[in-house]
């Protein structure tokens, strides 16, 4: 199979779900069958393999250490192909008996999907399922890591696409996805952190750009926590799709009950990229004002939005040599009224490089307009005492209701951030206290503005509209504050 063919056969499994589940539900089925599969075709494939090596000998074709994971008797997919009744009962308990027998690297990974639910899925639906993707060999001789690692990223947006407003969860725009892992650089050895990782298309991104690049991608260290059981689960699948076994996904809560510790202390990392869910409210705000771990560096963001919350989260996490983090972030970080003291502190301790403010539609069915907030530990000399705003508002793809960044959208971005200088109408280079006088409000809009009236020069309606549009987010996120505050109490 081709990779759009394969990409066909793949999504074809889900389009049998429709009419019986909801959409947002299908990938809970979905990529633990599509695991299983790949898993049990890779263990025939290798056992063939250590059979041809040892001249028939069966009991070395067993040995564990032919084998990346172990199938148990009984727990094969061709066990449960043969199950006619209970069908869903046999893919459970095979699913649950494969982790057992891989408790380092499999556990929980095929989440609590209801199986036996024959209400939702009857055996007619489950054997349909099955016989579908029985149909292909999905061993690395027939489809390699690569190939099936791209068809898991079709589905994941596919998945997304059919998902609502559940879809920003688990699936970042990979568009800018790409932006974000250009701009981070990781490098060979590096540890790399995402507190919030969805799908885990962040952290594998990483890899997969050293991989491009012909560096060495298999001793990146990746980790990732993720509060959504499927979804860490599909992060974890995600990562063995495309052949990388060098990581940690954790399920948990980051805020609450953060996963990755040493010595009693937040353990940090050089690269940190995240998503994180954009102003919850229901967080432990109580518990973050005594943070235990010393988050709240720069105080206790309010109960109405945590994001400072995850921004000091990551602060912390980064290691205070070379850590640099990148985070996908609404505007409304970079001046909200409420967290003016936070961010304050943020600008005066020098570890704001860049902010980048990016068109609307790049959030999962949400018109708002995106920015990346770029902090280092430890600024390059020629960039300590500033900050680089860059507006690219207007470098983006429209899609019906989505947008994504062009290759171009990208490169030119990503240039002006290694330029760090100002460019007219799309980039500032600002000393920080200039910010601070502007009592800390980071409104890109403030320092870059898209539209510059000359004398004499005429400007068409849309664009002048637009910046209006823009100019007036400052007023709109305050009234939203306001609003906020009168609905709490």
């Amino acid at each position: 199979m081709n990779q759009q063919q394969l990409e066909k056969y793949l999504w074809g499994a889900a389009t049998q779900l429709r009419g019986t589940i909801d959409a947002g539900d299908y990938k809970q089925y979905i990529f633990p069958l599509l695991f299983f599969k790949r898993i049990c075709d890779v263990y025939d494939e290798e056992y063939e393999t250590a059979l041809s090596e040892s001249d028939g000998d069966i009991e070395y074709a067993e040995f564990a250490e032919n084998h990346h994971f172990q199938i148990p008797e009984g727990a094969h997919w061709r066990n449960v192909r043969e199950t006619t009744v209970n069908v869903g009962l046999a893919l459970q308990e095979a699913m649950r008996a494969i982790e057992k027998a891989n408790p380092d690297t499999l556990y929980g990974i095929f989440g609590d999907a209801s199986w036996t639910n024959k209400d939702r899925l009857s055996d007619e639906i489950l054997t349909n399922l099955i016989e579908h993707y029985s149909q292909h060999k999905l061993n690395l001789a027939n489809v390699p890591d690569d190939q099936l690692g791209n068809a898991y990223e079709y589905l994941i947006k596919e998945f997304a696409d059919d998902s609502g407003h559940t879809a920003a969860e688990f699936y970042t725009n990979r568009t800018v996805v790409k932006l974000m892992t250009l701009i981070m650089d990781p490098q060979p050895g590096e540890s790399v952190y995402d507190p919030t990782c969805g799908s885990g298309g962040l952290l594998l991104n990483c890899a997969l750009h050293l991989k491009e690049e012909g560096k060495e991608y298999r001793n990146l260290k990746l980790y990732g926590q993720e509060i959504n059981l499927i979804t860490s689960a599909i992060a974890r699948m995600n990562m063995f799709m495309h052949g990388i076994e060098e990581f940690s996904i954790v399920r948990g809560d980051t805020l609450a009950h953060p996963a990755f510790l040493e010595d009693d202390e937040l353990k940090q990392f050089n690269v940190i990229l995240a998503n994180p869910p954009y102003s919850i409210k229901a967080w432990d705000r109580k518990s973050f004002e005594s943070d235990p771990y010393g988050r709240n560096l720069w105080g206790t963001p309010p109960q109405g939005s945590a994001d400072y919350a995850f921004q000091q989260h990551i602060q912390k996490s980064l290691n205070t040599q070379n850590g640099r983090s990148i985070t996908l972030w609404p505007h409304g970080i970079l001046f909200r009224e409420s967290e003016a003291g936070i961010r304050r502190k943020l600008i005066e301790a020098d570890l704001i490089e860049c902010v980048i403010g990016l068109g609307p539609n790049l959030f999962y069915n949400s018109p708002m307009e995106a920015c990346l907030l770029i902090t280092k530990t430890n600024k390059m000399p020629d960039r300590r005492g500033k900050i680089l705003f860059i507006n690219a508002v207007n470098e983006v793809k429209q899609d019906r209701n989505m947008g994504y960044l062009e290759n171009h959208h990208v490169s030119k971005i990503f240039e002006a951030y290694q330029d760090y200088t100002s460019k007219k109408n799309f980039a500032a280079l600002l000393d920080i206290e200039e910010v601070l006088e502007n009592k800390a409000n980071m409104a890109i809009n403030l320092y870059v503005r898209q539209t510059q009236l000359e004398s004499g020069e005429m400007i068409p309606f849309d664009d002048a509209y637009a910046a209006w549009n823009e100019s007036s987010g400052e007023l709109k996120g305050s009234m939203n504050a306001l609003f906020e505050t009168l609905g709490d109490s």
